[in-house]
C-alpha cells in the first residue's frame, strides 16, 4: 500500500509565472519593513507638509536657510568685533624688517598679492618698481602701510585691507623695506618722486 505524500505547504506561495524554468517564490516581506516603510511614507507626508510653501503650513526650506544664514551672519559679526586687532606703528613695521619670521611671511605674502603687479624681485611689471628711490605714495613704513591696505583702484592697485590682516599688511610693508636697492635685472623705469629721507634697506635686514 503506498502513503501518499503529504502536499507542501510551500507549493501554493510559488507564483504561477516563470521565466526559463525559474518560479518566483511569494516570499513575505518581514513586518518590521513593512511597518518601518509605512512609517517611512508617513514622516515623508508630514515633513512635505510643514517644509514646502504653499503646500503646507511650513516657512519652507528657503526661508529656514536664510533665517539660519542670518543668524550666523550675526554671529560672526560679534566675534569679529570682540576680536582683538593689532595696531600698526612705524617702530613695529621697523621690528618686522629685523625679524626673519616676519620677512618670510611677509615675503610668501607678497608672492600671491603683489608679485603679480610688482614681480616676485620687486622690480616693477604694471605696479612700479619698489627697489629704486622713486615712489608714488612715499615709503616710510606707515606710508607703504596705508597703501597695502586702502590702495589705489583707480591706478590699477587693489584694496588689500579686508583680505589682510593688520599683522600680514605689516610684515608685506617691511618686505617691502627690504627690496630697496636690491638693484633686480631689467627693472622698470622710476615712476613718481624721489625720496630723500634714507629708508630701511635689506642691508640692515638679516634675511629675507
Amino acid at each position: 500500500m503506498t502513503v501518499p505524500t503529504p502536499p507542501d505547504p510551500n507549493e501554493e506561495r510559488l507564483l504561477e509565472h516563470n521565466y526559463d524554468g525559474i518560479q518566483e517564490f511569494d516570499n513575505p516581506l518581514p513586518r518590521w519593513w513593512v511597518a518601518l516603510f509605512w512609517a517611512s511614507i508617513v514622516f515623508a507626508i508630514l515633513y512635505e507638509w510643514n517644509v514646502i510653501p504653499g503646500l503646507g503650513t511650513g516657512p519652507g526650506r528657503i526661508a529656514n536657510y536664510e533665517r539660519e544664514m542670518q543668524v550666523a551672519t550675526v554671529r560672526a559679526a560679534a566675534a569679529e568685533a570682540a576680536r582683538p586687532r593689532l595696531v600698526l606703528t612705524g617702530e613695529m613695521i621697523a621690528g618686522f624688517l629685523q625679524d626673519p619670521a616676519a620677512l618670510a611671511a611677509g615675503k610668501e605674502t607678497f608672492a600671491s598679492t603683489c608679485a603679480p603687479c610688482h614681480r616676485a624681485d620687486g622690480g616693477g611689471l604694471i605696479g612700479p618698481n619698489l627697489t629704486d628711490d622713486f615712489w608714488l605714495h612715499g615709503r616710510a613704513p606707515m606710508e607703504l602701510a596705508h597703501t597695502i591696505t586702502v590702495g589705489y583702484p583707480d591706478k590699477g592697485m587693489p584694496t588689500w585691507g579686508q583680505a589682510l590682516t593688520p599683522e600680514q599688511i605689516g610684515h608685506v610693508a617691511a618686505y617691502v623695506l627690504s627690496l630697496h636697492d636690491t638693484h633686480p635685472p631689467d627693472p622698470k623705469a622710476p615712476q613718481g618722486e624721489k625720496q630723500e629721507e634714507e629708508a630701511p634697506s635689506a642691508a640692515k635686514a638679516p634675511t629675507r
